[in-house]
């Protein structure tokens, strides 16, 4: 069988068709931009301290202080959030010297938010490790995504997967914010990371094989990267007008009804109609582009006899069997494997660390959270410019070394220079961003077509590691704000450096066998 690029080359590069798939597409990944973010709100920690019943004063009174006792957060002195003082006389309202939990609850400041789910399930003190847990829990269900994601969307289709997916983020995120215990919404939080994940995979790899090579390179760099950030844009603009976590979960849930109708506009991918034999389906798949784009097809596109050769092919295919011991095979895909597993989960844990962090900054958290969103924006554009003009060795070290460099820096940056280190941070961020988004292209040149989607499915779950750390990160800048960002750009800078290691790939044939990967740079 010919080439299916050949086959349906008279389509064209760019037309209508290609134009619809990849705005549509793209468009879709705009809710997986504030899915995943929104916990930056929704499970934020307010100001609180031990609830004094016999006071019966509001947040922040000054009798207050003789009740409980001062301790130092972030340099400051605050009231403690999880002692206070015994009392020694209940009918006068005596207090002694002698420290006790919070044993009647706890006040929470009223000032930023509504509630949250730390304010509605106590989360603090001895609970405190439940609220970086539950984002924890949605990476679970993240990597159990990504993990099926393929396999479903192999056996079912892409369309059907992509929309079933889809149904699942929004009905569960809605399902999810009428939640009465920390329990179930940590349960149902996993059920929405493994359709956050799966529906953000088929889209890709939908439209991957609909559009065409340019186009193509385009949609998986700029077009579903840029709207995940523009889904990301949005989230503090929500959160900024909704301070209650259950409106906040509707309110992000309901926009994705709003891409029902896009499953009639949406095909199916005529590459996997012809791995499963479905000629005809396939052929008036691109019929119907033919003529949304004017042009005049061949009487026949796909032969019968030519699909058959295919599915002859990939059935030989199946019958040479690779394992994941493949990936340690020889001494060059060993080293490639294990560099890639480090650099990926590296980028995961320090780009969720800073994007889960912007809380813990100095400044209005919406402010800081609309600003990381758009750092991203920058970190795509830039990686676009560096994939088509710099070496890809460059690209990633450059991107790393930098996000590490600002990150260290920070630690002799003044306080009060809050600007500084705010612009230092989305700097770094955007570093890490672009780094993000280029290791699956960088990946996908490294490994052998023989175990490509092994070695891409083998980083990408690594990656989750880095992500489930990245919220303990986060939870460290409630009692240091520096440290953070010690960890992050130390280990950063270090990846960077390794990523030197790694052999260039621009404008060079991919690898076909494990026998042709490159070794390292040594």
């Amino acid at each position: 069988m010919r080439d299916y690029e050949d086959l349906t080359a008279f389509l064209g590069e760019w037309g209508p068709f290609q134009l619809l798939i990849f705005i549509l597409l793209s468009l879709s990944s705009v809710p997986n931009g504030y899915v995943g973010m929104a916990m930056v709100f929704v499970a934020d920690i307010p100001p609180h301290h031990c609830k004094i019943p016999h006071l019966n004063s509001s947040y922040g009174s000054l009798n207050l202080n003789l009740s409980i006792p001062p301790e130092e957060v972030k340099g400051k002195i605050i009231l403690s959030r999880c002692h206070r003082y015994k009392e020694v006389n209940v009918s006068n309202g005596g207090f002694g010297n002698e420290t006790e939990s919070c044993l009647d609850g706890w006040d929470f400041s009223k000032e930023r938010y509504i509630s949250t789910i730390v304010t509605e399930w106590n989360l603090v003190c001895d609970d405190a490790w439940k609220a970086p847990f539950s984002v924890t829990v949605f990476f679970f269900g993240v990597l159990t995504g990504s993990f099926i994601s393929g396999v479903i969307s192999d056996r079912y289709g892409r369309k059907v997967i992509f929309f079933t997916t889809m149904a699942v983020q929004t009905i569960f995120s809605l399902v999810q914010a009428a939640s009465n215990s920390w329990e179930i919404f940590c349960v149902l939080y996993f059920i929405v990371g493994m359709g956050q994940i799966s529906n953000y995979c088929s889209a890709f790899i939908l439209g991957c094989e609909i559009l065409s090579k340019s186009s193509r390179i385009t949609f998986a760099t700029v077009g579903v990267c840029i709207c995940y950030a523009i889904g990301y844009i949005f989230l503090p603009l929500f959160a900024y007008y909704i301070r209650n976590w259950r409106i906040l979960l509707i309110a992000l849930a309901i926009p994705g009804f709003l891409y029902i109708p896009m499953w009639w506009y949406i095909p199916e991918s005529p590459r996997w109609l012809l791995s499963q034999g479905r000629v005809e389906e396939a052929e008036a798949i691109i019929r119907a582009a033919a003529k949304m784009n004017g042009v005049i097809p061949p009487e026949v596109i796909f032969k019968q006899s030519d699909c058959d050769q295919l599915l002859e092919k990939n059935d030989q295919a199946r019958k040479v069997h690779y394992s994941w011991t493949d990936l340690l095979k020889t001494t060059n895909i060993r080293n490639i494997t294990i560099l890639n597993i480090i650099i990926w989960i590296v980028i995961s844990m320090t780009y969720y660390g800073l994007s889960l962090n912007t809380p813990n900054m100095d400044g209005d958290p919406y402010l800081n959270c609309l600003i990381a969103a758009a750092s991203e924006v920058v970190g795509y554009s830039l990686t676009w410019f560096f994939v088509r003009y710099t070496t890809r060795r460059f690209t990633l070290s450059f991107s790393l070394l930098l996000c590490g460099a600002l990150l260290l820096l920070i630690r002799f940056i003044p306080e009060e220079l809050n600007v500084l280190i705010l612009t230092l941070i989305m700097t770094g961020k955007s570093g890490v961003t672009g780094a993000f988004a280029f290791v699956y292209l960088y990946a996908t040149e490294l490994f052998p077509t023989v175990v490509r989607n092994m070695g891409l499915g083998a980083t990408s779950m690594a990656s989750r590691i880095g992500s489930l750390c990245s919220p303990y990160i986060a939870y460290i800048g409630t009692y240091n704000k520096i440290l953070p960002y010690i960890l992050m750009g130390g280990i950063t800078i270090i990846t960077g450096i390794l990523s030197l290691l790694l052999p260039e790939t621009k404008d060079e044939e991919l690898p076909e066998l494990i026998s042709q990967v490159k070794p390292l740079k040594l």
